[in-house]
């Protein structure tokens, strides 16, 4: 699932203390929290406003692996690209790395649907959103 390439976007997080669980690590469900959030921002820093105003993304599907466990003191550097698409979906991967290593934490492959904010209906991707992401 990683891909080395080095275009691929990057995004730092924070463990904050609401996200430690009761066995004293980051919980599951922030690591899912996390890769929407490293998705998100890439759209955000990706897209024109224009296009922006025009879509939205939701999720369909989440698979997430989880590896090593996060903690208080954790940064933690989400990278994210994108992988194929067919019409109004395509698949979008996530790693999460405790940041300055290479301790990799969880990995995500992530299937979004491309929807018309007007009409929330899906919307084929055309070229010029693949060209930004």
């Amino acid at each position: 699932m990683e891909n080395k390439n080095p275009a691929k976007f990057s995004h730092l997080l924070q463990v904050q203390p609401e996200d430690i669980d009761m066995m004293g690590h980051v919980n599951n469900v922030v690591y899912l929290r996390w890769v929407q959030e490293v998705a998100t921002a890439h759209w955000n820093y990706a897209a024109p406003d224009n296009l922006k105003s025009r879509y939205l993304w939701v999720v369909l599907r989440h698979e997430i692996d989880y590896l090593r466990p996060a903690f208080l003191t954790d940064q933690i550097q989400g990278f994210t690209w994108v992988g194929a698409h067919q019409g109004a979906k395509f698949d979008r991967f996530v790693t999460l790395y405790r940041a300055g290593s290479d301790q990799l934490l969880a990995q995500a492959k992530t299937t979004w649907c491309l929807l018309d904010a007007a009409t929330m209906r899906p919307k084929r991707i055309d070229p010029d959103i693949l060209a930004i992401l």
